[in-house]
């Protein structure tokens, strides 16, 4: 089954695989829709310049097909992809990051998730090597120098805690959670797992039969 284009260009709505967060919004011919397919890439038609183009050819942030799909009419395709880097030209996620109000104005503040936006950064690096990267040093150095890391952030998060100085229990906290991630990147761990068991013990909650735990003295 194919996408109709006996009318012209066929829309097609970009979102992320994992999040279903909407990325973009662009327009694919036959020849486009084919070198999808062939490539696993995103190539769609440029009606300003009246061309094909491919998504992150100049830029380097690719999409990766993983699902295509048809609505009703056949006039539609909705494609999820693994983005590699921002979507938008402007350098957001996503191009759709800007709230009309009903007075008409506009508010340019972006709401992503900043976790999924670092750990995407981290799984990046462990493929990609940037010159200068903290995160590929400590991809290099392994498991044991991370491990440390992420034991000195949580001592010194507590440190912070203690001195009951709250920016600095931000800031160490901040450092606990980006060294978690690379630990988990480098484990294979996703968050999408972390968040499924977060998930599966919030479920549980309140499923007790009440009993009070036996409480013993010291």
């Amino acid at each position: 089954m194919k996408p109709d284009f006996s009318k012209g260009l066929v829309p097609a709505i970009v979102i992320d695989y994992q999040t279903n967060d909407v990325l973009m919004l662009a327009y694919m011919n036959e020849d486009s829709y084919q070198k999808t397919l062939e490539t696993n890439q995103t190539w769609f038609f440029s009606r300003s310049r009246n061309e094909l183009w491919n998504k992150g050819a100049t830029s380097g942030n690719t999409q990766t097909v993983k699902s295509i799909k048809l609505d009703c009419d056949k006039d539609t395709l909705l494609i999820a992809v693994d983005p590699k880097g921002p979507a938008c030209h402007t350098g957001e996620t996503t191009c759709f990051f800007q709230s009309v109000f009903e007075d008409g104005s506009v508010d340019q503040t972006l709401e992503t998730d900043i976790f999924e936006e670092v750990m995407r950064e981290v799984e990046d690096r462990k493929i990609s090597k940037v010159e200068n990267s903290y995160t590929n040093y400590l991809f290099d150095k392994g498991i044991d120098k991370i491990g440390k890391k992420v034991i000195e952030e949580a001592g010194e998060v507590v440190i912070a805690a203690k001195n009951q100085d709250k920016q600095e229990i931000i800031n160490e906290v901040s450092d606990l959670i980006y060294h978690s991630f690379v630990l988990m990147a480098d484990q294979n761990v996703s968050l999408e797992d972390v968040k499924g068991e977060l998930d599966n013990r919030f479920s549980k909650k309140g499923n007790s039969k009440g009993e009070r735990p036996e409480i013993k003295e010291w």
